[in-house]
């Protein structure tokens, strides 16, 4: 298995902004008719120039065909830039007057019929574009329309409620919706699934808090022609049984160069579980195709360098990524906040599963009582059916100085060229989970520090360069049991680097083994950095992969 390769990308303008200076990509105009049960039969659901034919009987099966039929249509023709229904004074709302803007509680779609319920999204802020959204129920598709009443606008919100009266209410739409259900007690139905903006959608599991995003597509992320933002355009929403615990929705997407048709099929439980079927159809070139996308924030944590005038530790969505390679190997990548703009991808081919992961979950580390970061959700992917192949997992971490935007994307980009014409299938698995995986039976690593090599001892004190690392693994079935006693070791590769005084011990808890070298960077260059614990051949522990770059301190 290769080591992470850092790409050298360099006078790249980081013009990759995530959810919150992108969201403003737009969605097609929405036209809706009202349609009642004498002319079902007879029922055409509007998309922009192309008409989805709604039979007397639609299954979800069927539905899903004629969304990729949709897809593999538009993808054929020119690419329509939809434009916003709303004038300027609406279009750029403050978040402040944007969020007076509440969904009354009986607009919400299957209130009181389920267990789910759907929030939907007003117009404004980022969001000025509508999304189309319909509900396939007993076999017929129905449009759902927006209407004024179903929105309550407070005293911020006052004059938004004067404008909209003036607009043509027909073409309004929703900005996007959310789902809610009984995750975490059974009297209140708590909001844990949320698309809003662009292709990019927010999950929370059981007692957890809403952190990372995941997206749809990502398209020419970190290249120098700038990154392209594919948007989900329509929705198609399947109403479930009264006590189901599942609930299916389909999407259609779209941008200059690709069209797409997804499937979500929604299992909310511990874990919430998404399991995503999507087709591909491209209009044009692609340079970068990213699959199953990541986002996420990490402005400081316990291995940065550069110490932020912040009262908390740390400050992070996500604090790892983690991949489980096609032969079973487990590689943990701490993340940072880098000064440049660093992009490294690891090869494999068909992987296991990645993900960003928040593993630290001691509020201790976070001290912050309003962000909560120790209940941040990790997400995993697995990948299922489809074109995986060779390729490599892509991590992209961009310099930033507040935890305002988000700076770490991730995704998996296939070495095939993806041009005009070419169609292709993902399907993968995403779920929620918390610190550890269940299928992860090695020991991980808890902690990451570095730091100044010097010591006491030293009779002149080594250059700033050389640093001194201390990585702490811990769990694991075997790892867990062993005592201080046994002849565990280090197995430590460098690229570009020098390293000695690499030793091994457990710490005094009893359950935690540390693995501490020094590092003399070479020439200035990036030190590529691959470890992993053993005993007598056997592998106790993940790998720790670590990409360290020494013009940090200089």
């Amino acid at each position: 298995m290769n080591a992470w390769q850092c790409l050298s990308i360099t006078a790249l303008v980081c013009a990759l902004g995530m959810a919150q200076s992108h969201a403003q990509e737009t969605s097609p105009q929405v036209t809706t008719q009202a349609t009642n049960e004498d002319n079902a039969r007879s029922a055409v659901v509007a998309v922009a120039d192309i008409r989805l034919e709604a039979s007397p009987r639609v299954s979800p099966e069927a539905l899903f065909e004629e969304v990729t039929e949709l897809a593999r249509e538009k993808a054929r023709n020119e690419y329509q830039q939809p434009q916003s229904p709303l004038p300027e004074s609406l279009a750029n709302l403050d978040y402040g007057t944007y969020r007076d803007i509440h969904l009354r509680k009986d607009s919400a779609l299957w209130s009181n019929e389920g267990l789910f319920e759907v929030q939907f999204f007003h117009l404004g802020f980022l969001y000025d574009t509508p999304v189309d959204i319909h509900v396939l129920e007993n076999g017929r598709i129905e449009d759902v329309n927006f209407e004024m009443g179903m929105f309550d606008y407070g005293k911020k919100a006052a004059r938004v409620r004067e404008e909209f009266a003036k607009l043509d209410q027909r073409k309004l739409g929703f900005a996007g919706f959310r789902l809610h259900y009984p995750l975490n007690t059974p009297h209140r139905k708590d909001e844990f699934l949320v698309y809003l903006g662009a292709s990019y959608f927010r999950v929370a599991g059981r007692g957890q808090s809403y952190g990372i995003s995941a997206r749809g597509l990502a398209v020419n992320t970190a290249t120098q022609g700038g990154e392209e933002f594919p948007a989900f355009r329509s929705f198609w929403l399947v109403k479930p049984e009264p006590e189901s615990s599942t609930v299916t929705l389909f999407a259609l997407l779209d941008s200059p160069s690709v069209a797409g048709a997804y499937r979500f099929d929604i299992d909310v439980a511990n874990n919430i579980v998404i399991n995503v079927d999507s087709h591909l159809f491209a209009r044009d070139d692609v340079a970068k195709l990213g699959i199953a996308p990541l986002t996420s924030m990490f402005l400081h944590g316990e291995n940065s360098f550069n110490r932020h005038d912040d009262f908390r530790p740390e400050v992070h969505d996500s604090d790892g990524l983690l991949m489980r390679t096609s032969s079973n190997q487990w590689i943990w990548r701490p993340l940072s906040n880098p000064q440049t703009l660093n992009v490294t991808q690891l090869r494999d081919t068909s992987p296991l599963g990645f993900g960003l992961m928040q593993r630290d979950r001691d509020f201790e580390n976070y001290l912050d009582m309003s962000a909560n970061f120790q209940r941040r959700p990790s997400l995993w992917v697995e990948p299922r059916e489809g074109d995986w192949n060779e390729g490599g997992l892509e991590l992209v971490e961009i310099p930033v100085d507040s935890s305002v935007n988000d700076n770490i994307v991730a995704y998996w980009v296939p070495d095939g060229e993806f041009r005009a014409g070419d169609e292709r299938r993902y399907q993968y698995r995403l779920s929620t989970h918390g610190k550890n995986l269940p299928a992860q039976e090695l020991g991980r690593v808890i902690r990451t520090r570095q730091g100044s090599s010097a010591n006491a001892k030293d009779a002149e004190p080594p250059p700033r360069t050389s640093r001194r690392f201390i990585v702490d693994f811990r769990g694991g079935d075997e790892l867990a049991s062993l005592n201080g006693s046994q002849p565990v070791e280090a197995e430590l590769t460098v690229a570009r680097g020098k390293v000695s005084d690499l030793e091994v011990k457990q710490l005094p808890d009893g359950k935690t083994w540390r693995a501490s070298f020094k590092l003399e960077p070479q020439n200035k260059a990036s030190a590529d950095m691959q470890l992993k614990l053993k005993l007598r051949g056997r592998t106790l522990t993940e790998t720790w992969s670590y990409i360290w770059n020494s013009n940090v301190v200089q």
